[in-house]
């Protein structure tokens, strides 16, 4: 219940309890979304933005994998048309309410936004209330290989809609997302640009988890947006800087923002980490970002 109050210690979540309401791994334990919000962001705050589907095509669809089938959100303009895509990636909660909503923002703008469920095989945190059981039954087991050739498929899928244009790609992570975002645009040189808001830039190496992001900044090719928060406590200072230094040999055009006074989390707006003024902000950058790199 304190998530957005105190930290949570990433590299070493507590082991979990038999109460955790944790899941064990079986093969796609997602099968379709859950609505609301996921259940350990309680309680939600009053704040949390509610985008309508005015004008828009919302639903939920199923996106063939090379093993089976993983539930995902599509919102898009109901207009006729092949939209850009954007592909939203989640925070450690999965495809909740406020995923959602960033999809429905997005169509708003004129984008076929899909946010994939990325721990469909791995566990349903929907339904879990403990954070450290995300983290260790179902964050810490799902393999960055995975992830990439998930977000392929769902590439894929968009483009065999018949209302996406998949020559013009971005992606917008969030937290976990986040550092999903340095990750794809490593695997696809294709994407055109990405939006990675206090994604993780290291301390989730594992053998499934082969490098940290400051580990290949050098090396992405694809000009990625960092949007990070000066008091966060999961990603430092110094390692920001790191990273800066990365990406500016890297010749992609990579940038990083830091807002000084804001903590991780300041996008989530059903959280208390929530800072309108750096959301808003934050958007209008992850937005031109986008559109200034043929998004």
């Amino acid at each position: 219940m304190d998530y957005g109050r105190q930290a949570i210690d990433f590299q070493n979540p507590p082991a979990a309890t038999p109460e955790s309401n944790g899941v064990s791994r079986r093969s796609f334990v997602v099968t379709s979304l859950a609505t609301g919000f996921a259940l350990a962001s309680e309680p939600i705050l009053a704040q949390a933005i509610t985008t309508d589907t005015k004008g828009l095509v919302v639903n939920e669809v199923q996106v063939p994998t090379a093993d089976g089938k993983i539930p995902a959100y599509v919102a898009r303009p109901a207009k006729a048309g092949k939209h850009p895509v954007v592909l939203v990636i989640q925070e450690i909660f999965g495809v909740h309410e406020h995923i959602k909503d960033v999809c429905r923002r997005y169509a708003k703008l004129g984008y076929y936004a899909m946010a994939p469920e990325m721990f469909a095989r791995q566990g349903d945190v929907s339904k879990m209330t403990d954070i450290g059981a995300i983290l260790s039954e179902v964050v810490s087991k799902v393999p960055d290989a995975q992830v990439c050739a998930d977000l392929d498929a769902a590439v894929a899928f968009a483009k065999a809609s018949g209302h996406a244009n998949a020559d013009k790609v971005g992606l917008v992570g969030y937290c976990w997302g986040g550092r999903t975002a340095w990750v794809y645009a490593l695997h696809n040189p294709k994407l055109k640009a990405a939006v990675a808001y206090y994604g993780l830039l290291e301390g989730m190496k594992s053998p499934i988890k082969p490098r940290d992001p400051i580990e290949f900044g050098a090396e992405i090719k694809v000009p990625v947006l960092g949007l990070y928060a000066g008091k966060d406590t999961f990603v430092k200072a110094e390692t920001v800087a790191q990273m800066r230094d990365g990406i500016a040999k890297s010749g992609s055009g990579s940038e990083i923002v830091v807002f000084p006074t804001v903590n991780h989390g300041f996008n989530a707006d059903y959280r208390p980490t929530y800072d309108k003024i750096a959301a808003t902000y934050a958007w209008t950058l992850a937005h031109d970002w986008l559109k200034d790199h043929g998004v």
